[in-house]
């Protein structure tokens, strides 16, 4: 056995690690963290300090003996967690469980999992970083807190089984607010004028959109408000021609952005990809940590994934510039390496988001990762060689057409003369929201323009439209909210999202957030007795607080000391001083076929909506809330519909639309079946399977042989719960 012991989260990380260092060491993982504030009780003495008392997590003994046993066999530990605080407190909680002393040299991190890094951080090991484990420590007791309090009295004022979380209650808070914004929108009319025209009749059409008025050769913009108003111009203009008055030619040219951050990842990926934040986590998780790459074993292909830093090394600069002068040539490279700046120094900790290997491009091992991996593994690197690309080249023309005397209509148009970044990341993945396509110029294909041309007109139409309000958050958009206003930090941003889902505060419609009921009412009661808790200012400060205490410069028990008294008192008034929350049914117009006298309604339930009389608890009739599905019953070739199980905590399933009124079909399924396609063994529906955020076709009939378990060779490595657990080491 090797004197050696080096001790990681997950077993993948281990696996990868362990290709670096020799025989001479033993790497094991933790599986996460190992201890834990206690599920049943607060956990943290208020009386002495905010005292945590911290107990072994459920599960975890086999995991502590294991490592008592290896450690008591090694010379030398060394705890090469996650170079973050979280890694930090896992690494301290290692340190007190193996009675490690934490001033001693027991620490290794590296930001990128390659030979070069680990074998530098195995010859330069530290003290386990106190700030930041108590950074941490304070972040954990401070939720405790907050969440062992508060939980217990929307309990009482509101319904069983709700929680309340520091930075999820102010996330809801966000998508609330929204809502109210839209509910309280005043759409105002405005109107459209779009001109089509052409050179010549043998010409293309291209568009010009109304602008205002030209008057002694200068623009003066208008705004059309009503069918009147436009109804004027098209008669003054109808059937004369365009005069190209004014032509603005110049170039500019476009920047690339920096490499990705956890939050950019989690938006782009959701933007472009369709992943859910949580999704591409898990993804970019298996990434960093090392997916199996044929002849060279397991193999990291990212750097560190929770980061807001944009810094990039030199090292990775100049791998990059070799990479971008071999594909695309000189032409493509900036004069020097660019650099990136952090809003803060202590984002400076970390790099970005960015290939690890640079010499395993995406295709080049396409066929040995899954999909998934794949696409996320090419918008990474993508994302990254782009940045350190030379600036796209766009010629840009914006011409003044007038007609009828004083009539102006306005159009550019955009031309790429050199494309720069834009050659890598592609036109179509820009850098940041597609950009809006003003409302009183169009961007078009333009043919060569004079000033002085005539033009001729083919049409001109006119359009009604009313402003918009706010559009609701998406994930992508809520988690840019986030990052902006300083509510969490990287490694939460996924979490509180799937959070505040879970608990059924916000719901998904397509791909928009929308408060329920009770996220409304929730967000009110807190609102209007604990401003601070939801208050998006005080959530960001208290932030600011906290990493004060990672860099040392404030004492983490002062900061949990100027916030519980009052925060508790507030509690303890509220206890008996909040009315109980009643939240609102929603009337469906039926009446319920048992008593015949009361009306049906949609209550919002421990597992989600279903329908309810409303002369409960006399009338108990309840029944599912369906969900129509894009797709039809194999057996009978009628709708889906989609329904929540209570036996089975909130899990969706899927039943024909005539089930229980037609006896000849009873087709029911937990899998999605996927229309028109047939297995080719057997001849039964396909359905659509959903495993570690990976979704592939399977056979429905559990007889065929496609789905009989083969044997695996006596070599082969079974997956543990560990290995499931890989990534999910990081508390929310």
């Amino acid at each position: 056995m090797g004197k050696n012991l080096v001790i990681v989260e997950s077993p993948a990380k281990a696996k990868t690690i362990g290709r670096y260092l020799g025989k001479n060491y033993r790497i094991t993982a933790s599986v996460g963290h190992i201890r834990d504030l206690p599920a049943s009780k607060l956990g943290v003495d208020v009386e002495h300090e905010y005292k945590p008392q911290y107990t072994t997590m459920k599960g975890k003994d086999k995991v502590i003996a294991e490592l008592k046993d290896m450690a008591a066999t090694s010379d030398r530990i060394l705890i090469a967690t996650d170079p973050d605080r979280e890694g930090e407190a896992i690494a301290w909680h290692i340190a007190q469980v193996l009675k490690i002393d934490e001033t001693s040299p027991c620490r290794i991190t590296f930001n990128e999992i390659t030979e070069q890094a680990v074998v530098k951080a195995v010859d330069q090991p530290r003290p386990i970083d106190m700030n930041r484990v108590n950074s941490q420590q304070a972040r954990r007791v401070l939720d405790r807190l907050v969440g062992y309090e508060l939980s217990p009295l929307l309990w009482k004022k509101v319904r069983k089984g709700l929680s309340a979380g520091r930075v999820q209650s102010v996330a809801t808070r966000l998508v609330v607010d929204r809502e109210r914004e839209i509910v309280r929108f005043k759409p105002e009319e405005y109107w459209l004028l779009t001109a089509f025209l052409h050179k010549t009749a043998k010409d293309p059409v291209f568009k010009a959109r109304y602008h205002g008025e030209w008057v002694n050769g200068k623009v003066e913009k208008v705004k059309l408000t009503n069918q009147a108003e436009t109804e004027a111009i098209l008669v003054a203009v109808q059937d004369q021609v365009f005069s190209v008055v004014k032509l603005k030619k110049g170039s500019k040219h476009k920047q690339p952005s920096a490499p990705f951050t956890t939050s950019t990842l989690q938006q782009e990926a959701s933007r472009y990809l369709g992943y859910t934040a949580k999704k591409t986590m898990s993804v970019a998780q298996q990434l960093y940590e090392g997916v199996d790459i044929e002849g060279l074993g397991a193999t990291a292909l990212v750097t560190y994934i929770r980061t807001d830093s944009v810094r990039v090394s030199d090292e990775a600069e100049q791998e990059a510039r070799v990479y971008i002068q071999d594909k695309y040539g000189s032409d493509y490279l900036p004069k020097a390496p660019r650099q990136f700046k952090n809003r803060n120094k202590a984002q400076d900790a970390h790099e970005a988001i960015r290939p690890a290997h640079f010499d395993l491009p995406p295709q080049k091992i396409k066929a040995q990762i899954s999909h998934d991996q794949f696409k996320l593994y090419q918008l990474i690197w993508d994302k990254f060689m782009a940045s350190q690309m030379a600036a796209a080249q766009i010629d840009t023309v914006v011409a003044d057409l007038v007609s009828g005397g004083t009539h102006l209509f306005r159009v550019s148009g955009e031309t790429i003369r050199f494309p720069g970044y834009l050659a890598q990341y592609g036109v179509a993945l820009v850098d940041s929201e597609p950009e809006k396509e003003s409302e009183e110029e169009t961007r078009e294909k333009l043919p060569e323009l004079n000033e002085g041309e005539t033009l001729l007109l083919d049409k001109i139409t006119p359009e009604q439209k009313f402003t918009q309000p706010p559009a609701r958050y998406t994930e992508a958009s809520l988690i840019k909210a986030m990052e902006e206003k300083g509510i969490g930090r990287p490694s939460t941003y996924a979490p509180t999202i799937s959070t505040i889902l879970d608990r059924k505060y916000v719901e998904k419609d397509k791909k928009y957030l929308l408060p329920t009921e009770l996220g409304k009412a929730v967000t009110e009661l807190l609102e209007n007795n604990f401003e601070s808790i939801v208050d998006v200012e005080f959530t960001a400060d208290m932030e600011k607080e906290l990493d004060t205490v990672e860099s040392g410069e404030n004492n983490w028990v002062a900061i949990l000391d100027r916030f519980y008294p009052p925060f508790h008192e507030k509690i303890v008034k509220a206890t008996d001083g909040v009315e109980r929350v009643k939240i609102a049914d929603v009337p469906t117009g039926e009446k319920c076929p048992d008593c015949h006298e009361g009306d049906l309604v949609i209550k919002e339930g421990r597992y989600g909506k279903f329908i309810a009389c409303s002369n409960y608890p006399t009338c108990k009739y309840t029944k599912n809330l369906e969900q129509e599905i894009k797709a039809h019953c194999p057996k009978c070739g009628s709708g889906l519909v989609q329904r929540v199980s209570k036996k089975f905590k909130g899990s969706r399933f899927y039943t024909c639309d005539k089930k229980g009124s037609d006896p000849n079909c009873d087709f029911i399924s937990w899998d999605l079946p996927i229309d028109g396609r047939t297995c080719e063994v057997c001849g039964t529906y396909m359905v659509l399977k959903h495993f570690k955020g990976r979704s592939y076709p399977k056979c429905g009939n559990r007889a065929c042989p496609t789905n009989q378990k083969k044997e695996k060779p006596a070599a082969a490595e079974e997956t543990t719960p560990e290995d499931k657990a890989a990534g999910e080491n990081h508390d929310a």
